[in-house]
């Protein structure tokens, strides 16, 4: 959120009120605020890209929501709940995971924290053509998730091999795994990599990528720039202002 921006939001959270652009008459609130963040707001205010009034003001109650690989007893709960819910959605009540694919989630570290999984049992619940979802409806990065290490030694072959198209094909593949590990949301997937998502994106359309948002994952209220408490994701620092 730019500064000036920072400064408006300020004012209204101090003074409880605001005016509508263009307009001439001043709107009383009463709200209470949830603000959340994967960035560290404190070195944001050293460098001054984050007001330190503003942080004080939202910073009254904080709570720090631990990565879906630190609490994995919750995934059992969560799986069961978007089975549910994109059950509903498409109208195949009653699916249930088997054990194997069951395990292949309870095992894998989901980077992409619940987004990620989400994305992964929505994938699911429309392909699966019973009412059984067995281990191979789920992706293969999460059946075989890829290790830090170096992928398996390469063997060129005698007529030689273009070093660029090589590289141009791994960094294409690695692409479109994180993108659809982070359910389409790039952002996401620049964190994932390590990169800027600046530089991301550059590389995406480099590559003619195009890459599949999922429905829902950055939704929010009709005619509300405030996002729904469900794309809260792990890793996030959430701050919350009561008003009585």
């Amino acid at each position: 959120m730019p500064l000036e921006t920072q400064a408006k939001l300020l004012r209204v959270i101090q003074e409880r009120d605001f005016m509508r652009l263009g307009g001439m008459e001043t709107i009383k609130v009463d709200v209470r605020i949830i603000a959340a963040t994967n960035v560290d707001l404190r070195k944001m205010m050293e460098e001054g890209k984050f007001r330190e009034d503003l942080f004080y003001r939202l910073h009254v109650i904080s709570i720090q929501l631990p990565p879906l690989r630190d609490r994995k007893d919750d995934i059992p709960l969560l799986t069961q709940h978007f089975l549910n819910k994109y059950g509903e959605e498409n109208r195949r009540p009653g699916l249930e995971l088997t054990p194997d694919a069951l395990d292949l989630i309870a095992d894998y570290d989901w980077p992409g924290n619940v987004r990620e999984l989400e994305n992964v049992i929505e994938r699911a619940v429309v392909l699966t053509s019973g009412q059984k979802i067995d281990a191979d409806l789920i992706p293969e990065h999460v059946r075989k998730p890829t290790s830090q290490q170096l992928p398996p030694q390469f063997v060129v072959p005698p007529e030689g091999i273009s070093f660029k198209d090589v590289i141009v094909d791994f960094e294409k593949r690695l692409i479109e795994s994180t993108l659809e590990a982070a359910g389409g949301v790039q952002k996401r997937a620049a964190e994932l990599l390590h990169i800027k998502p600046t530089t991301l994106n550059e590389m995406i359309k480099r590559y003619d990528i195009r890459p599949r948002r999922k429905r829902g994952t950055l939704g929010s209220r009709p005619g509300s720039d405030l996002p729904d408490v469900e794309d809260i994701d792990e890793g996030d620092e959430v701050g919350a202002i009561n008003r009585d």
